[in-house]
């Protein structure tokens, strides 16, 4: 009986090659119909300044409520490993680049509550999510780019040392709900509001390791992370994942919940624990060759 045998190759070559192929073809279609390459619209802008954070591997506290066997209890650590590099603004988007945002009729006037004094070198606030998910757009449009808020995984890996850790540090086991209820009140009580809530000048704050500037000042960024609240059992499973997508984090010197239509985070709509003194936020560029296909994808309601 004859005995049929394979090449370790053949397997991988039966399955990359279709696979090339068929990206080939995305490509060159997605080329014609202008799905992807199209040039920018009306006048082009120059890129804001950026920073590449290398792939690294890091732990990252999951974002959201969290409770086990019914007590509140901190959210859980992982390690995430990141094999793609992260573009992302160096600093926060300006008050100024915003206005011309305001000035093309694609974007809503802000409304900070300080007036800055240069706006073309402080960062923009009293802008909502829904106002940054409007900026990225815009600036898509007028670079030729594909820019987007990064999340709060995204952020944690970019700020490096300088990402809160808003664990409470209670006993996990603890059944005593006064633990969780006194730390929360020291923890809160250290969040007091800044002693100079000002919006101060690009650098103010400084640069973390990577070159990442001013994150963790006095200016909140909002996150495309939508805000969880997570049930575990007695062992630590999951039982139910709920996630409420009109109320987004916003992270700076802490995580704050807040509804995607606040613009001042002090007048209301903070979800929990103290407002951040001001939110404004800064973008990450997708570098993917399939990202224009994939936006676009995504205007016409195709989810992916």
């Amino acid at each position: 009986m004859a005995v049929l045998t394979s090449k370790p190759g053949n397997s991988w070559t039966s399955l990359a090659l279709p696979a090339l192929l068929l990206a080939a073809l995305a490509g060159g279609l997605a080329l014609k119909t202008d799905l992807i390459g199209s040039a920018p619209a009306g006048p082009v802008l120059d890129e804001p300044m950026t920073v590449e954070i290398a792939p690294r591997s890091f732990d990252y506290r999951e974002s959201g409520e969290f409770f086990r066997n019914g007590f509140a209890v901190d959210g859980p650590v992982k390690t995430v490993a990141v094999r793609r590099a992260l573009t992302i603004m160096k600093y926060q988007v300006t008050a100024g680049d915003y206005a011309r945002c305001v000035a093309d009729g694609a974007c809503a006037a802000a409304e900070p509550g300080f007036a800055p004094a240069d706006p073309a070198n402080t960062p923009a606030t009293g802008v909502s999510y829904d106002d940054a998910m409007a900026y990225a757009k815009w600036l898509g449009a007028r670079t030729g780019e594909i820019w987007v808020l990064p999340s709060d995984q995204d952020l944690a890996f970019a700020a490096g040392s300088r990402f809160p850790d808003d664990a409470l540090g209670v006993d996990i086991n603890s059944t005593n709900p006064a633990d969780r209820w006194l730390a929360d009140y020291r923890r809160e009580a250290a969040r007091k509001a800044s002693r100079d809530p000002v919006p101060q000048a690009l650098g103010r704050f400084g640069e973390n390791e990577y070159g990442l500037a001013d994150f963790a000042g006095n200016v909140w960024e909002w996150t495309a992370t939508c805000n969880r609240r997570v049930n575990l059992d007695k062992a630590g499973r999951v039982v139910n994942d709920v996630s409420s997508c009109g109320i987004y984090v916003a992270s700076g010197k802490h995580r704050a919940a807040m509804s995607s239509f606040v613009r001042n985070p002090k007048g209301g709509g903070c979800a929990v624990g103290v407002p951040p003194d001001n939110v404004g936020f800064r973008l990450a560029k997708d570098t993917r060759w399939y990202a224009p296909l994939l936006t676009t994808l995504r205007e016409h309601g195709i989810p992916l």
